[in-house]
């Protein structure tokens, strides 16, 4: 039977609130077993952007990442917040290493080509190093994931967080029994986006179909839960999308093959 792997996704804002971070880490660390943790941090980019003149453009709610601002979020995905969050788990007693994905070789990505919208230096991931972040874990380090791969030519590149989290576990499916959660500010995949208790308790992907032709799920739900099913597909044994309160719960919506 092979050991168990928790990687939980924290979108920015959690991790940018004292109060939100601190519950998350105190949760994080009661997370018995192996476990990952991967972060964004957007609107702690935007804001430091905004003080140091740089202009933030947004296209369809993605990040265009000219040079100026990629040296912006690699100053704080792969410092500021990736930091902040690895000396609070060290001071909760959990051994963390914060890592980009340029870090040891341990994400490779290549700039993601200009179709209708050039993204800038924007990274499509192309190789986990599985067997590099296997060690470590089995080692007792908890690598904690910044946002952010780089091409092997020396560029670096801003990476979706859900992306990073989804080929991770995907990946890391090959030596543990993976469970994927991505946190965020709803209790789960909503039946009526009104009500924050019509919790969808389980999807399949017929009845994902169904929803997305009857408008029940719409917009940016639609791709974190194909990026779910993706990598249900890929070995991944479970998919977990819930509160970023209740990691350690049984609630949210659990996606099944």
């Amino acid at each position: 039977m092979r050991e168990k792997l928790t990687v939980i996704k924290v979108g920015g804002k959690i991790v940018e609130e004292d109060a939100t971070l601190n519950r998350l880490l105190d949760d994080f660390a009661a997370i018995g077993g192996h476990k990952v943790l991967v972060h964004g941090g957007g609107r702690s980019a935007t804001k430091l952007a905004t003080q140091l003149g740089v202009e933030s453009k947004m296209v369809n709610g993605r990040r265009i990442t000219d040079a100026e601002t990629l040296k912006v979020v690699t100053m704080v995905y792969g410092g500021l917040v990736n930091k902040n969050i690895v000396a609070g788990l060290q001071a909760r007693g959990v051994n963390a290493l914060g890592l980009t994905g340029a870090d040891m070789n341990v994400i490779r990505s290549v700039k993601r080509p200009v179709q209708e919208v050039d993204y800038g230096f924007v990274g499509d991931v192309e190789k986990v190093d599985a067997s590099l972040l296997s060690d470590l874990i089995h080692k007792g380090v908890v690598p904690v994931m910044a946002p952010l791969t780089h091409d092997g030519k020396g560029h670096m590149l801003n990476t979706n967080a859900d992306t990073i989290a989804g080929e991770t576990a995907k990946a890391l499916s090959e030596f543990f029994d993976v469970t994927l959660v991505f946190c965020f500010e709803k209790k789960g995949v909503l039946r009526d986006e009104n009500d924050d208790d019509s919790v969808i308790p389980q999807i399949t992907p017929d009845e994902f179909r169904c929803y997305v032709e009857d408008g029940v799920i719409q917009g940016g739900m639609i791709p974190k839960l194909e990026n779910s099913f993706a990598a249900i597909h890929a070995g991944v044994t479970e998919v977990v999308i819930t509160l970023a309160t209740a990691i350690n719960g049984n609630g949210g919506t659990r996606i099944k093959k």
